[in-house]
């Protein structure tokens, strides 16, 4: 009989503690090693870990955890690490990359049935339907893949709602632990979703989202296994934010498109796509994240005559001579810097780029990173209540960098080294951007503050905004 892979999405950690309550060393160790047993293949013979040192092997398996979530890589049980394994996630053991189960199962035809067996008392029929429906068309517009509902018989994917012990020996644990869980394409069970009846079913923020567990379950129906991508839809924490029918990252697209390709014909229903938006079905796995409407960055920089683009553990290079644009790990270039980093800039005098996360900062010259780094951004001169940097930007032509904080920002001398005592109001100095600065560079004397999708081109001497476009207006979308 061949090996079926159980994905319990939204699995939280029985014996998660809040962070904030007092927590003996003993209890820590004992969360961290059930965390890892669980979701990291960590085995200790029974026996409980009371300490270890840095290359022992519960030290080796927090690091791969802390890469995996895009965590600072310690082997430490930090405060972030500790927070970060308390939250809602799924059940199924995490692996590097975007991945999928072993041999890549998927489905051996294009169009699929679905069967709801029952409903939950929590929610309208009528609800139910819709929603499911809304899942599956999550994955059929990048897809050449249809699905069809049928009211009776076998069904590709059978879908229902149970509690506790409901016969496939992978119980339910009651309100607030494992939401749901799917079984990859084969036959029998394979492809079936459960979804646990003890948990309160919405269509909306409160309780469990249909629409999205049922989306992500599906992506396991389907063949996917997890992301680590945090704004993938696959990503193994349970995060639904906003009602929004364009879950799926680049991370997703890419993905499935590996196991199915891409849709024949873009979605023409009018209901999915507004004159804003581009048809979902890209013209390259690159250019379908980088073309996403409502595409964001985590920070933005020059660097050697290119521009890139930070997201998650991406960039994408764009040289400015070229149309076309690259899509890259960041690991790829920089093996010592974390994933989704929060600012950028690069010091075209010195050619180093600054980077920066949380509370630390690291120095680049080319691929490599300069001796005596990551550094706390403290030790630039900034005070106890900064904790992060949202953006940075190098003036070239005053030699000055300027650190973006919420409303604020900071002036840091690059002559003297020097950053300013006092911060000033980012509306004050650079009037007509709004909202937070999430990226900033400067290009031909101009300045561009990305917020949000929005790109703010500001010209520095006459202190005016002269143009606002979308945040990826650079790329050929």
């Amino acid at each position: 009989m061949k090996d079926l892979f159980v994905l319990l999405l939204c699995a939280a950690i029985a014996c998660a503690l809040p962070i904030g309550s007092e927590k003996g060393e003993e209890e820590k160790l004992n969360l961290i090693q059930k965390y890892l047993e669980k979701y990291y293949h960590f085995t200790s013979d029974g026996k409980p870990v009371l300490r270890w040192k840095g290359n022992s092997p519960i030290a080796k398996k927090i690091k791969e955890m802390q890469k995996f979530m895009g965590l600072q890589v310690t082997g430490n049980l930090d405060s972030n690490t500790l927070e970060t394994i308390q939250k809602p996630r799924c059940g199924n053991p995490d692996v590097g990359q975007f991945a999928f189960f072993a041999r890549k199962p998927k489905w051996g035809k294009k169009d699929l049935t679905y069967r709801i067996l029952n409903y939950t008392p929590d929610m309208n029929r009528a609800d139910v339907d819709r929603e499911i429906e809304k899942a599956f068309k999550v994955w059929s517009q990048v897809t050449p893949l249809t699905f069809e509902k049928v009211p009776e018989g076998d069904a590709d994917i059978m879908i229902s709602f149970a509690a506790r012990e409901h016969g496939d020996f992978n119980s339910f644990d009651g309100p607030g632990g494992t939401v749901a869980h799917a079984y990859a394409p084969n036959t029998g069970i394979g492809g079936d979703a459960h979804f646990d009846e003890d948990e309160d079913w919405t269509t909306g923020l409160q309780g469990s989202n249909l629409f999205f567990v049922a989306a992500h379950e599906f992506g396991h129906s389907l063949g996917l296994f997890h992301s680590d991508d945090p704004n993938a839809l696959m990503f193994p924490v349970y995060q639904y934010t906003q009602h929004s029918k364009n879950i799926l990252s680049g991370d997703d697209i890419e993905g499935i498109q590996q196991l199915y390709g891409a849709p024949s014909n873009p979605p023409q229903d009018p209901e999915e796509r507004d004159e804003s938006k581009e048809p979902i079905r890209p013209t390259s796995p690159v250019l379908s994240s980088a073309c996403e409407p409502h595409l964001t960055f985590d920070a933005v920089t020059t660097f050697r005559g290119e521009i890139m683009f930070f997201k998650d553990k991406h960039f994408w290079r764009k040289h400015l001579q070229y149309t076309e644009i690259e899509l890259n790990l960041i690991s790829s270039f920089w093996s010592f810097l974390p994933s989704g980093v929060d600012a950028v800039s690069e010091n075209n005098d010195k050619d180093e780029i600054f980077v920066f996360k949380g509370n630390q900062y690291w120095a680049v010259k080319g691929d490599s990173k300069l001796p005596g780094y990551p550094k706390y951004i403290h030790s630039l001169g900034f005070p106890a209540d900064v904790k992060k940097i949202d953006a940075a930007l190098f003036d070239a032509n005053g030699k000055r960098t300027y650190y973006f904080t919420s409303d604020r920002y900071w002036s840091f001398d690059e002559t003297s080294r020097t950053l300013d005592k006092k911060p000033k109001k980012i509306t004050d100095d650079f009037p007509g951007v709004e909202g937070t600065v999430d990226a900033a560079f400067q290009y031909k004397g101009l300045f561009y503050f990305f917020s949000g999708t929005n790109q703010y081109e500001f010209d520095p001497k006459g202190k005016r905004v002269t143009r606002i476009t979308k945040a990826n207006s650079w790329f050929p979308c």
